[in-house]
């Protein structure tokens, strides 16, 4: 890659992002854009001296800051009076009007976020600073850098203010908490909480990876001649700043009423939380004449939305299980109407949650519900207690088939293969491709057989006759010996093919292979001591094995007469740069990834799915993605498919797909 074509490649990478994140318009695949971005970070990596300073990769910084320093705003970030119902807004709208005749309102939604203040100096994105006491807050530069919605470079020559709220959307806000679940850690209340925390962390690569989106609310300090705020916020859209595409101008208190109600009504469609609406007087010298009272504008004001908050009482704690067997507390609180829907149910998301907020039976909680959001409690009022509260125990048993639960701390599961809450999806697991392949048992048919009685559990598959199928709706003779057939193809399975398709929590296609190695068949009579031996093989693992074990002995004797599983033969492999090493498969490859993966077990490597600092070598082809990026960050030995077919001497024998020509200086070919 020439100079020339790097800087194209960079405003290509900024065009590509300003119409994903901005604009919510796509206009090319996230494949082209990570090829694009690994040609735009190898030419960085040979000529730092020539990095663009708004280019893509400079957002997230490699080192963690100690602490946030103190900075002033350039002007005053204000906070705005509230306006709860129509008499409150006509005398706010009375008190402007009779002094200033006609006036034009600009209204805008009131996003639930963290307010930030962006300073542009020359075009240049200088310094980023939280809302603090609005005189002085904490400078988060590098953090703001992060959020891909913020412009790095504006065209703009004078020193200016962006001001905005900092949000995440809604259903980024249930995959962050769904993440911290499985991690043990606390949950955020709300998306606003998240946000302000996201962007107050000293290791810019957490911040990046939550998500950020700024959505611009007004203009601080500047120069500009515009005399009207919804002009001037068009000029701000036009900088590269995300548009809210809800705003309108309203000439009297009836007009922004009606346009209120409207804004209420699309409140659930918008991906972001609101909390309100934002009125502004439009003619900024009418702003100016208005001025400001101690610590209000005059000439703005939020008219609030009804409160997704209330006080309820917690009455009784009742257990779901999963289609996947966890098993999920759910709150029945005494009904409380939020927003015209009531609520009577809450989720408490995990029994470590309960534990960590200490929720008790009986107790005074906050309920927080928000659009399609499920409502969940926020806060325990535990300066309400009269000492009847009862704690909520860990169940030890499944309440729908009564077998013995699996508890991890944060997940607790049933793994019964027969609980009836698990079994369809026990089965469609067990027929899927990863599993025992079997062709034409899809979900549909699985819900079918099973809601037909046919099947209740694993081993009724093999039982099943031409005339029960021949009953279902759709089924024809050949379909239904099609599907008989492919049953039957599964006996004499590879060992590990049968251990995977079981669905034990946690062992996947390489633990099942290991679990195969080691012990072949008979894994379940394995003792703790020599499953904690294999490599690999952790405390949840191996006590996830011994009580699926435990629970479904006689099911899985069962299930291993009907199928005869085949036990590896132990082949020692011969001497060779692969034998006994860590290895992950990335890309596009002339031929299918399964090939490639077959070839290195037979050499003796351990296939894995994800790269660490115990990976030796990733074999990458086209579109490689992110496994790529963590190989390079990581220093592991990367690999195109021509450079590994002549490592295992098959170049001439399979065919090969072309390499970048780019490799990086830890490739064994430099």
């Amino acid at each position: 890659m020439t100079q020339t074509e790097y800087q194209n490649a960079v405003k290509q990478l900024q065009k590509y992002s300003y119409h994903y994140y901005v604009l919510d318009d796509p206009i090319t695949t996230d494949e082209e854009y990570d090829i694009l971005y690994h040609h735009v970070v190898a030419y960085e990596n040979e000529h730092p001296d020539e990095i663009i300073p708004d280019s893509p990769t400079q957002r997230v910084g490699d080192v963690p800051q100690d602490k946030f320093d103190k900075a002033q705003h350039l002007s005053r970030m204000w906070s705005l009076e509230d306006l709860f119902n129509r008499e409150e807004l006509e005398t706010w709208v009375n008190r402007i009007t009779k002094g200033y005749g006609d006036v034009r309102f600009y209204c805008e939604p009131k996003f639930d976020g963290a307010s930030l203040n962006l300073i542009y100096d020359n075009g240049a994105l200088v310094q980023a600073i939280t809302r603090g006491d609005g005189v002085e807050g904490e400078e988060v530069t590098q953090n703001a850098k992060t959020i891909q919605s913020i412009p790095l470079r504006i065209e703009y020559t004078g020193r200016i203010e962006i001001r905005g709220e900092v949000v995440i959307f809604k259903e980024d806000f249930e995959k962050i908490n769904l993440e911290r679940s499985r991690n043990g850690e606390s949950l955020f209340a709300n998306p606003r909480n998240a946000a302000a925390g996201s962007l107050r962390q000293l290791d810019t690569r957490i911040t990046a990876s939550r998500r950020l989106v700024f959505m611009p609310y007004g203009i601080g300090a500047n120069t500009l001649e515009i005399k009207n705020l919804s002009e001037r916020m068009e000029w701000v859209y036009g900088l590269g700043f995300r548009n809210p595409h809800m705003t309108h101008l309203c000439e009297s208190a009836d007009q922004i009423e009606t346009f209120y109600h409207e804004m209420r009504v699309e409140r659930d469609n918008f991906a972001m939380l609101l909390d309100g609406m934002v009125i502004k007087v439009d003619a900024i010298a009418v702003q100016d004449e208005l001025g400001y009272t101690v610590k209000n504008p005059r000439w703005a004001a939020a008219y609030k939305f009804p409160a997704i908050e209330k006080l309820t009482t917690l009455r009784e704690v009742i257990m779901q299980v999963g289609r996947s067997g966890v098993v999920t507390p759910v709150a029945i609180v005494e009904p409380v109407d939020i927003e015209g829907v009531t609520v009577e149910r809450s989720t408490l998301h995990n029994f470590d949650e309960i534990e960590r907020k200490d929720i008790r039976i009986g107790d005074k909680v906050i309920i927080l519900r928000s659009g399609d959001v499920i409502p969940k409690i926020v806060k325990v009022i535990a300066s309400e207690r009269t000492g009847s509260e009862q704690i909520i125990h860990r169940p030890k048993h499944c309440p729908v088939c009564h077998s013995e639960l699996l508890d991890e701390g944060a997940l607790i599961k049933c793994q019964n293969l027969s609980c009836e809450a698990r079994v369809v999806n026990s089965i469609i697991y067990f027929a899927s491709k990863q599993c025992l392949n079997i062709d034409g048992l899809g979900d549909k048919i699985v819900e079918a057989l099973h809601n037909a009685g046919m099947v209740r559990e694993l081993s009724d598959l093999f039982g099943l006759t031409m005339e029960q199928l021949l009953s279902l709706e759709g089924f024809k003779e050949k379909k239904s010996r099609n599907l008989i057939d492919a049953i039957a193809a599964v006996k004499g399975c590879d060992c590990w093919r049968f251990i995977n398709a079981l669905g034990i929590e946690h062992i996947g296609e390489v633990a099942s292979k290991t679990l195969c190695g080691a012990f072949g068949t008979a894994f379940d009579t394995a003792s703790r001591e020599a499953i904690l031996a294999l490599e690999g093989f952790g405390g949840e693992m191996v006590e996830s094995i011994l009580e699926f074990s435990r629970v479904n002995s006689e099911k899985i004797e069962k299930l291993r007469t009907l199928l005869n599983p085949v036990a590896p033969i132990k082949v020692e492999a011969h001497e060779n740069p692969f034998k006994g090493k860590s290895v992950v498969i990335t890309g596009s490859m002339s031929v299918p990834r399964d090939s490639i993966k077959a070839i290195l077990e037979g050499l003796g490597a351990k296939v894995a799915s994800s790269v660490s600092k115990k990976t030796d070598y990733v074999v990458y082809g086209e579109d490689a993605g992110s496994k790529y990026d963590k190989a390079v960050e990581l220093g592991v030995t990367l690999l195109t498919e021509r450079e590994f077919r002549s490592l295992t001497s098959l170049a001439d024998t399979t065919p090969t797909a072309q390499g970048s020509g780019v490799h990086p200086k830890n490739s064994l070919f430099d």
